[in-house]
């Protein structure tokens, strides 16, 4: 029996900004934004939607006059992540 796939984690640039927060402790925007390859638009709507469902905290501050961003993984979002990771495995089983 295949277990469903979280539909937010599915997509590539959200998993693989999940991927990374679940190793680091925290990551800035323009470190995951250099790491995923990713428009600064694109990355902005996908933090916002891992956010809005919980799997991520997003603070805003300032680092000295310039904006900084860091993103950093709730414990919901890595019993998400490994929801994602087990169910994903039951479609690879033989």
């Amino acid at each position: 029996m295949f277990k469903e796939l979280d539909p937010l984690l599915h997509s590539q640039l959200r998993l693989a900004i999940m991927s990374l927060l679940l190793s680091l402790d925290s990551a800035d925007f323009t470190f995951l934004k250099e790491k995923t390859d990713s428009t600064a638009g694109n990355l902005s709507v996908q933090l916002d939607k891992l956010s809005e469902a919980g799997y991520i905290n997003v603070e805003k501050s300032f680092k000295g006059k310039k904006p900084l961003t860091t993103c950093k993984i709730t414990k919901k979002g890595i019993k998400a992540f490994e929801d994602y990771v087990h169910s994903l495995k039951s479609y690879i089983k033989p």
